[in-house]
């Protein structure tokens, strides 16, 4: 019985020193050096091979190396075939550092901060008190959730949205299509954590940034196919956005004549805001693999049907 990693080679290397220590009975092997095919089980992997039962025979169940999991193509999957998010404590905490991060630096200005120190100018902006500024978190699921509850600690006045209701202490909950208009009237920042399916591809555009309020600033820590890149230069250069951090973008690296490298109004990161630890991530894909073996519901199971 043996497990597959097909992802980083350098994480690679201590999750196969984790498995020898605490699950000894599972052989890990790593792609592409993948030994006799029917021996794999089970499949980490942040995208997974061509044909996969084809190339993986004896395939149980798919486990991602991610939180989210739209690199998948589902058609290309077995409807039969698992596939487990991973549910690794180190994304989330990530994903609340940077979403911190990236709400202070629009809260207090430091992007104009940095460009006056360039220009070699001295002045002092009127500070926003923090009850006064409303953040609006666009996707109310695990992360979505934490980052809300952290950033409500600040005292920020923070709302979230998401498609069915949810109810999370001390902040404004909105769900429902007829709810969005109302979130994003209350949302000077707005960030995404959404996941990206059908109905949200593209849902950061001209349209939505419309029904922000004027000067409003956007965070992008869901996918990059969430934001038409296009609309938000349109949208700060006519003023009805201020600023934006992007964590990522639909092409990644971007192209060297791509806009946003040398927008001042942006701020760039490279796919950083979390990533997958094998220490903090092991004990919970062996919980998983462990769960499955007894005959037990996997935590974190994707639904097939709304892709994540």
């Amino acid at each position: 019985m043996a497990l597959l990693y097909k992802s980083d080679p350098v994480r690679g290397a201590r999750w196969k020193e984790l498995f020898a220590q605490h699950a000894p009975d599972i052989e890990f092997r790593q792609w592409p050096d993948i030994g006799a095919p029917n021996e794999i089980r089970y499949l980490l992997a942040w995208q997974p091979p061509e044909n996969i039962m084809a190339c993986l025979p004896s395939l149980e169940v798919l486990f991602a190396t991610s939180a989210g999991v739209d690199q998948f193509d589902f058609d290309a999957l077995p409807p039969e075939l698992p596939v487990v998010r991973m549910l690794d404590p180190a994304i989330e905490r990530g994903m609340i550092e940077y979403a911190t991060f990236a709400t202070l630096w629009l809260h207090r200005r430091m992007g104009d901060y940095v460009r006056q120190q360039r220009e070699g100018k001295w002045q002092a902006h009127m500070l926003v008190p923090t009850e006064k500024r409303r953040i609006g978190i666009l996707g109310l699921g695990q992360l979505g959730c934490a980052i809300a509850t952290h950033l409500a600690g600040y005292g920020f006045d923070v709302h979230g949205w998401s498609r069915s209701p949810k109810q999370v202490a001390n902040v404004h909950c909105h769900s429902g299509q007829a709810a969005l208009d109302g979130f994003l009237a209350e949302s000077d920042i707005v960030i995404c954590v959404l996941p990206l399916t059908g109905a949200t591809r593209g849902i950061l555009n001209r349209d939505l940034f419309t029904r922000l309020p004027e000067g409003a600033a956007l965070i992008n820590i869901g996918r990059g196919e969430h934001l038409v890149d296009h609309d938000l230069t349109q949208a700060l250069d006519e003023g009805q956005l201020s600023a934006a951090v992007l964590d990522v973008l639909s092409e990644e690296p971007p192209a060297d004549d791509h806009p946003f490298w040398q927008d001042e109004r942006i701020l760039l990161t490279p796919h950083v805001a979390a990533m997958t630890q094998p220490d903090s991530a092991f004990p919970v894909l062996l919980d998983n693999l462990r769960r499955y073996q007894h005959g037990e519901p996997m935590i974190g199971r994707v639904d097939l049907q709304r892709g994540y």
